[in-house]
């Protein structure tokens, strides 16, 4: 979610009015997004106005923030208190999250060559935390964006479920990928194949887009809470979360090959993570999610997939 600086908040806006009508003091607009716009009210408490209908699977999203609250964390996760329709509206009442942004994304800003130690151990301490969640039934049921089931469906295991979710993802607009992949078939084949070999390993919670906004800390550096699940969030194995936060720490500066490449490493070495699994965890990433937000060179997100596949070891040997 977008923060409004508060020069830029609108000095007229009924749903100010609207929750000082209901007992808040203080209400401030503080954010706004694509699927809403956000008020603080004090009390540890904030309230999303939902711009447009939530998704379908919004009750469900809710069970498995509850879910995860309900563990103990170092750190803070969403948690919806409340839901109300006012006038055909949604509006979720929620717990406030402490903390800023770790740092903001790597499209808007240049990272430094090497990742900090203080980043480093923010980042551990995050997957940590995140690995020791059990994995729910509502979070089985979750369907990662782009995808038309949930991830689980028919499966009993996270990699056979991932590797035919690869499938299906490069059925969708492979040709799209293969036009700037070489060897882009036997590269999916390869890479589900890896996936389908895989050991057995723990099912945790995953949020899936560990990006460094999405990661909220105090001003030690701190990691203080983890916001905005849903993009990839479902059940899985913790080194899922592992080789996909090091792959998009940062995406697009010029130092993003080298920040994957020593996350990826650092990960293996203080998570006990194979990085032959990391590997083919971040080529599963890249083949089922390069169509969501374009389907060529123009879109960043595509052009990144791209070079994820073009060099990754499981992918393109």
């Amino acid at each position: 979610m977008e923060k409004i600086p508060e020069a830029q908040t609108p000095l007229t806006d009924r749903w100010l009015a609207y929750f000082a009508e209901r007992g808040h003091t203080g209400v401030r607009r503080i954010g706004a997004g694509v699927e809403g716009v956000v008020y603080r009210l004090g009390g540890g408490r904030v309230a999303k106005v939902w711009s447009s209908r939530p998704p379908a699977d919004f009750e469900l999203t809710r069970q498995v923030y509850a879910d995860i609250a309900r563990h103990p964390l170092p750190f803070s996760t969403p948690e919806i208190l409340d839901v109300e329709d006012h006038q055909g509206v949604l509006v979720t009442y929620e717990r406030e999250l402490p903390g800023v942004s770790m740092r903001v994304d790597s499209a808007q800003a240049d990272f430094e060559r090497g990742v900090s130690a203080h980043h480093s151990d923010a980042l551990l301490g995050v997957l940590r935390g995140l690995a020791s969640v059990p994995a729910t039934n509502a979070m089985r049921q979750l369907t990662v964006q782009g995808d038309d089931r949930p991830l689980w469906r028919d499966h009993d295991c996270f990699r056979t479920a991932l590797a035919a979710l690869v499938a299906r993802a490069a059925a969708r607009h492979g040709s799209a990928l293969a036009a700037h992949v070489p060897d882009f078939d036997v590269g999916v084949e390869r890479t589900r194949e890896t996936l389908h070999s895989l050991p057995d390993a723990p099912v945790t919670a995953i949020h899936g887009d560990l990006v460094p906004p999405n990661i909220h800390v105090d001003s030690a550096g701190r990691p203080v809470a983890v916001l905005d699940f849903g993009f990839y969030t479902t059940a899985g194995d913790p080194a899922f979360e592992a080789a996909v936060t090091a792959a998009i720490w940062d995406m697009y500066g010029p130092h993003a090959a080298e920040h994957t490449a020593q996350l990826t490493r650092l990960f293996a070495r203080e998570l006990g993570y194979s990085p032959a699994t990391l590997t083919a965890y971040q080529a599963a990433y890249a083949l089922t999610t390069y169509d969501l937000f374009g389907l060529d060179d123009h879109d960043g997100h595509f052009r990144w997939c791209t070079q994820q596949l073009r060099r990754n070891a499981v992918f393109s040997t």
